[in-house]
């Protein structure tokens, strides 16, 4: 029993610590995107279902020595790709697909390790239950799921803030190894057991009293109830991440609930009161709903936060309480573990693959709740009738706010898209011609404002006034007789481009094409300025990698005006790069306005490690144009950093000692969130 248990703790909590080191090493080539994840959980729920698709298969049509063999020969085929470390030839050269290219160095490089990991919490408990038939191997279930919360919280919290990223694919390494010899040894054992599960244990499966096979029916029943999970688990966090606050591992939060739920309701029926829970379940759908759609309450952090998250636990406590209450004997649990994990990759798709594809918004979650509160409603449909009239209530709730919620999306947009890297909008209001200016939004964060007017359409607004860090260095450095050579990382609306002279080279890099063609078509920064203008696509390390050194007399380095930012670009790497690309007397201008992170030691730190002088520049954005903003100019030209325009609004820098310098290996947010 001990071993049983002991074997599918360390599988699913290695399960879960392998999804953020892994991503977390393939981030910098991608852009650092959120949909990188969204990606990788697309490739780990389709890993789990062929796991689970596998151990189905293996326990009905071998016999037990059969099993063993296939399995242990899996179990050592399996070490030989270790340790999962991607190798370098997966770096993107910028026109590939981001998606096919994760998903196929995931599967190379952690494919057969996690497949395994995938099959041993069925296998094992099929095993299990037929070594220890008067035993109830659900809670085993129970017992994998709280070991993936613990992997998935201790992760940010006691590993990543402490261990470089090559240390822990290393030392996850021999963490499977260890986990080979378990699985391995119990595998050995069960070479003798019996092929079928002769009793069934009381407290096994509330309907499970025939072993008969479970109807079709059931068996999608199970499938949409947990494919409704996942749906909700992924556009809930697309929606506090991206549209309410993109504050570093909040992520983590419905991820945990979405576990807990699992954890709950397998491990014993008395954590689904069922009576109590679906009028609660009813009203959340209803409430989550008009909070989406309520653009009054857009800004409501904690409200928003609050009623998400309660949400969450309680819609999946209703997906996966029902799934327990339906769960089927133990001999056919291979086949329910087969079906739910279908549902949760169905769900993963759905939410990572095809919204973007055919969705012009982030309507996943408003169609996530209409399908819940569906489902809600036929799940209650035989019980008292007040359950039902509170479930068509939710349902009908849930479609008026979508129609609400795509009203007001679309509310002063003129142009919308959406691609793996987000949705991209572009807003025009004022009341007048002088005060009409378009903005580019991304979620909630504001990417760049334009005025429409004659007077005001040149002007540099938001983060890039001339009281800003950069509109002071800029106006530093002209005029000049030689013409300025700028890039720029980060494109948004080009309003850098405004401050372009004639014979000047502006360089915008940008991961994202919806960027490009909206700068180009919408706004007018780019064809308007007196600048030469170019626009490479792709992740902007890997094309700086490929241009030539020396070539700029600027760098400024822009992807940090949302608050989820792209750490690869503000590490001890990222800027040998950016000195190499600027002239020996350049600048290095880093973007790093944030609500929740104080990047300014950061960035000190790494200009110390190279011997650069570092400048704060904090602009309050007093001005009618401008928006709050905070640069830091790095250089090593101390003399063009004391000129009056930069020295007069100079922030001192306190050091501090416990911010280390950042790598790509290692990076510790937790230090610099403010609290």
């Amino acid at each position: 029993m001990l071993l049983y248990a002991l074997t599918i703790f360390a599988s699913a909590f290695l399960l879960f610590l392998v999804q953020p080191i892994i991503a977390k090493q393939i981030l910098p080539w991608f852009g650092g995107s959120a949909a990188v994840w969204t990606t990788c959980l697309v490739f780990f729920q389709t890993a789990l279902l062929a796991g689970y698709a596998y151990a189905d298969r293996v326990i009905r049509r071998l016999v037990p020595r059969r099993q063993v063999q296939l399995h242990l020969a899996l179990l050592v085929a399996s070490v030989l790709v270790l340790p999962i470390v991607p190798g370098i030839y997966w770096k993107p050269a910028g026109t590939e697909s981001p998606v096919a290219l994760i998903l196929g160095l995931l599967t190379f490089t952690l494919g057969l390790p996690y497949f395994l990991l995938s099959t041993t919490s069925p296998l094992l408990q099929a095993w299990f239950a037929r070594r220890y038939p008067e035993r109830n191997p659900y809670r085993l279930f129970a017992l994998s799921n709280f070991a993936s919360l613990l992997a998935l919280v201790g992760y940010p919290f006691l590993i990543e803030p402490w261990v470089a990223t090559r240390t822990q694919a290393y030392a996850w390494s021999a963490g499977y190894a260890l986990f080979v010899v378990l699985c391995g040894t119990i595998a050995w054992r069960a070479r003798d057991l019996r092929a079928v599960v002769i009793s069934i244990p009381g407290d096994a499966a509330a309907n499970a009293d025939t072993p008969t096979a479970p109807a079709p029916t059931r068996m999608l029943l199970w499938c949409a109830l947990a494919a409704i999970g996942s749906v909700l688990l992924l556009s809930v966090t697309s929606h506090v991440t991206q549209n309410i606050a993109a504050v570093p591992l909040l992520w983590l939060v419905p991820l945990t609930l979405y576990l807990l739920t699992f954890i709950l309701c397998f491990e014993s029926s008395r954590w689904y009161p069922r009576e109590m829970l679906l009028p609660i379940a009813a009203a959340m759908l209803g409430v989550m709903a008009w909070c989406y759609a309520d653009p009054r309450l857009t800004h409501e952090l904690a409200l928003q936060l609050g009623v998400f998250c309660v949400g969450l636990f309680i819609a999946c406590m209703f997906c996966h309480g029902e799934l327990a209450r339906l769960k089927p004997a133990p001999r056919y649990l291979t086949r329910f573990y087969l079906m739910v994990s279908l549902g949760g990759a169905a769900g993963a798709a759905l939410v990572g693959v095809a919204a973007p594809l055919v969705l012009p918004a982030h309507l996943e979650l408003p169609l996530g709740l209409i399908v819940a509160a569906g489902m809600l409603f036929w799940q209650v449909r035989d019980d008292a009738r007040v359950y039902g009239v509170l479930a068509f209530g939710a349902l009908v709730t849930a479609i008026g706010c979508l129609a609400w919620g795509i009203v007001t999306f679309y509310d002063a947009t003129i142009v919308a898209s959406r691609n793996f890297y987000g949705v991209m909008r572009v807003q025009e209001s004022g009341v007048n011609d002088v005060s009409r200016h378009r903005t580019l939004m991304n979620g909630t964060i504001m990417h760049g404002l334009q005025y429409l007017a004659p007077q005001f359409n040149r002007q540099p607004t938001s983060y890039y006034t001339a009281t800003s860090g950069i509109g002071r260095l800029l106006d530093t450095l002209h005029p000049r007789k030689e013409p300025l050579r700028v890039g720029v990382i980060g494109l948004g609306t080009g309003t850098l481009a405004a401050y372009g002279t004639p014979g000047d080279l502006y360089r915008f890099y940008d991961i994202n094409p919806a960027v490009v063609n909206i700068a180009k078509r919408d706004f007018t920064y780019l064809g308007k300025s007196e600048a030469n203008i170019e626009t490479p696509l792709g992740d902007a390390r890997l094309t700086l990698e490929r241009d030539p050194p020396a070539a700029f007399d600027i760098l400024a380095i822009d992807a940090f005006s949302s608050d989820a930012i792209p750490v690869h670009l503000i590490t001890a790497e990222a800027l040998s790069l950016y000195v190499h690309n600027v002239k020996p007397d350049g600048v290095i201008a880093f973007h790093v306005t944030n609500r929740f992170l104080d990047l300014v030691p950061v960035v000190h730190a790494l200009a110390q490690t190279q011997g650069l002088e570092a400048v704060w520049i904090h602009d309050g954005g007093e001005d009618v144009l401008a928006s709050r903003s905070d640069w830091v100019l790095v250089s090593s030209n101390r003399a063009l950093l004391a000129k009056p325009r930069i020295a007069e609004a100079a922030t001192p820098i306190t050091a501090r000692p416990d911010v280390g310098v950042w790598t790509d290996d290692f990076n510790n947010l937790f230090q610099v969130l403010h609290w």
